[in-house]
């Protein structure tokens, strides 16, 4: 026996010899060539050396079957070993396996055991799991063939290089995409694009029967063929008798019955759907979009074809997104059970629902989706929905060609906002342009919770629901908010499509029919760079708002206070924060939406409480006065009018249409 030195003790235990010796030992190198006896052929075969094999089972000596394995091939071709094809399609073996012919490969065990046990061969016989290949649609084993192919050279014409070169001026996004089909390209061996296939695009070649040679007027007959097909369908070239084509050489040529790769057919299709139809836009495409194992298919394939027949790569940009898995990262799968139909999420959340989801994950790796992560997008839909709601609701009556206030004349706050709308849109531009669909829902999301919901739409309640209906002061707000609704609009559009459209049907003011062919907004205007209160001012402000709002909080906890319009506060710093605040006057109550809000030194804070915002102490007191049951304020002055005796001066004054009316904040 020849065995490999370090299994010979393993070897002897499991064919239970106990007495054995070594005769000798040698480098393995020595026994290349070597030729051996085959063991039920009349045949000398060599000994072959291949990187492949290891020694962690077996005797170390494998047979070598160039035909059904990439190795061996490999190998075979290394050593001058030719493929013999002794597997016919339909898994037996042909007439050149002797004794074995017309036997399936899954069944020869049996015959082969009992072939070599006749010939004295057989020093053990026994039942082991092997990992081979399946099929992962059908779980069925698979075996490998080497069989005549139709391949496209990497080499020949520079495709390789051309593309590797093309490559360099496509944008990807991710970017990590050009390192990965770089990679590809630089391994990918020549194409092999026929398939044995009984369904698929045909090869409409014709070979010589005796030499394979293709027929010498080829490319007039894949023509012909062509034509065929246009008349007929894929059946008319199988269907076609040979003699049609090829007249007298009919005899010499037979028909090619491969299919081509299906990556082929996809991969042409800025040939065959792109430049025929004008209506998709104009060649190379503006974008492919697909998954992250199209960099070896589809992504590649394309490369490969518009390389060859036009020169150049077939997108200007190459978009990949990663695979929805649930939410324990498992992939989705009908065995599992754990498939969620997006027909299913739409038909209980909507379809905008699905979208945002999409928008608000980071679609460069795998995308989690579960129920709860679907109800949790449900509720980042609601606060933005709301918070449109709201700004319509409050554009009612408002005509934007009569109403609207000019930028110079806006409110200070007002101006701010859509000032704020503007650097929004500045960002959000760049990043549709980068796809970065999700800085895109964080940053509306935001927007529509904080700068809008937690600080400008509170504090302009006040002066939109109790001040004169068409006052300056009204209208500016009205203006500010119908300049962020046009903006806002347009922005949600391509990841709340549907929410997008009913927002533009009911806004107000002239309009296209459909925001979907819209542009950005362009009535947002920025505040001048020499502004009184610019945007620090108001940051500083919103930042006051945020800490007061805290302490406020903890006293209605307490059950002090009932609601901020209950309280007043006494805000206590120094320097420019005090001149920050004490800027607003009168304003400063509304802005932090108390009855009261007076500014004072820090030397008088006595047992005031400090804040998250630096320098600044504040007490809360509740409201002293009774309650205007117009504007809900509690103040001084309610109850000295006669004919209203419920309601504040400010409301009585509103109520009447006399005297001015705020006109800061």
């Amino acid at each position: 026996m020849i065995l490999a030195a370090d299994m010979v003790d393993g070897i002897m235990s499991r064919w239970g010899v106990e007495n054995y010796e070594v005769l000798a030992t040698v480098p393995g190198a020595t026994l290349e060539k070597l030729n051996l006896h085959h063991p039920v052929y009349d045949k000398q075969v060599p000994l072959v050396l291949g990187d492949h094999v290891s020694t962690d089972a077996g005797t170390g000596a494998v047979h070598t079957a160039p035909d059904h394995g990439m190795e061996d091939f490999e190998v075979g071709k290394a050593y001058g070993i030719d493929t013999i094809s002794l597997v016919k399609a339909d898994g037996t073996y042909t007439q050149a396996a002797g004794e074995f012919a017309g036997v399936h490969v899954y069944k020869a065990d049996d015959p082969v055991c009992s072939a070599l046990e006749r010939e004295g061969k057989l020093v053990r016989a026994e039942k082991f799991s092997h990992s081979y290949p399946h099929c992962w649609r059908t779980k069925t084993p698979l075996i490998y063939r080497a069989t005549p192919q139709w391949f496209i050279s990497m080499e020949k014409e520079n495709l390789r290089d051309d593309a590797l070169e093309a490559i360099k001026g496509v944008r990807w996004v991710p970017a990590w995409g050009q390192n990965r089909i770089e990679a590809m390209f630089r391994q990918s061996p020549d194409w092999c694009i026929s398939r044995q296939r009984t369904w698929g695009v045909p090869i409409t070649l014709f070979i010589h029967k005796e030499t394979q040679e293709l027929h010498p007027d080829t490319q007039n007959l894949i023509e012909a063929a062509a034509k065929e097909i246009e008349k007929g369908g894929i059946d008319a070239w199988y269907d076609i008798d040979t003699t049609e084509l090829l007249g007298s050489d009919a005899d010499q040529y037979e028909k090619v019955l491969d299919t081509l790769d299906v990556w082929f057919d996809s991969g042409v299709t800025h040939e065959s759907v792109l430049r025929p139809r004008t209506e998709l836009g104009q060649f190379p495409a503006d974008m492919y979009l697909e998954g992250s194992d199209q960099h070896r298919g589809w992504f590649q394939s394309s490369l490969k074809t518009s390389i060859a027949m036009n020169g150049v790569a077939p997108y200007k940009q190459v978009l990949t997104h990663g695979f929805t898995v649930d939410g324990k990262g498992r992939k989705m799968s009908k065995s599992l059970g754990n498939v969620i139909a997006p027909q299913e999420v739409m038909n209980e959340l909507g379809a905008d629902i699905l979208r945002l989801w999409v928008s608000a994950t980071d679609y460069s790796g795998e995308m989690t989706v579960s129920k709860d992560i679907l109800k949790q997008t449900a509720d980042g839909y609601r606060r933005i929905r709301n918070t449109a709601r709201f700004l319509l609701s409050n554009l009612t009556g408002f005509d934007p060609e009569q109403h609207a206030v000019a930028p110079e004349d806006m409110i200070a706050l007002d101006r701010w906002m859509v000032d704020k709308a503007l650097q929004l849109q500045t960002e959000l531009h760049e990043d549709y342009q980068n796809y970065a669909f999700l800085r895109i829902y964080q940053k509306v999301y935001n927007f529509c919770e904080a700068t809008l919901g937690g600080f400008y739409l509170d504090i302009i309640k006040d002066r939109q629901y109790t001040t004169q209906a068409d006052s300056r002061e009204r209208r500016s707000c009205q203006t500010a908010l119908f300049h962020v609704a046009e903006a806002l609009v347009r922005w949600i559009a391509p990841i709340l499509s549907f929410t997008a459209d009913e927002i533009w049907q009911h806004l107000p003011g002239k309009r296209g029919d459909t925001v979907f062919y819209e542009t950005w907004y362009e009535g947002l205007t920025a505040l001048p760079g020499d502004a009184e209160l610019g945007r620090d001012y108001w940051s500083r402000i919103y930042s006051v708002k945020e800490a007061v709002n805290k302490c406020l909080e903890e006293v209605r906890g307490r059950g002090e206070i009932k609601g901020s319009l209950s309280a007043e506060v006494t805000l206590y710093c120094e320097g420019d924060l005090a001149k920050d605040l004490q800027y607003l006057g009168e304003e400063l109550r509304f802005v932090l939406i108390t009855s009261e809000a007076t500014v004072a030194p820090v030397s008088d804070a006595g047992d005031a409480e400090p804040t998250s915002h630096e320098g600044l102490l504040v007490k809360v007191n509740p409201a002293g006065h009774a309650k205007c049951e117009r504007c809900w304020h509690h103040r001084a002055d309610v109850g000295q009018s006669e004919q209203y005796g419920d309601l504040c001066g400010r409301c009585v004054t509103n109520v009447e249409g006399q005297g001015e009316s705020r006109s800061f904040a």
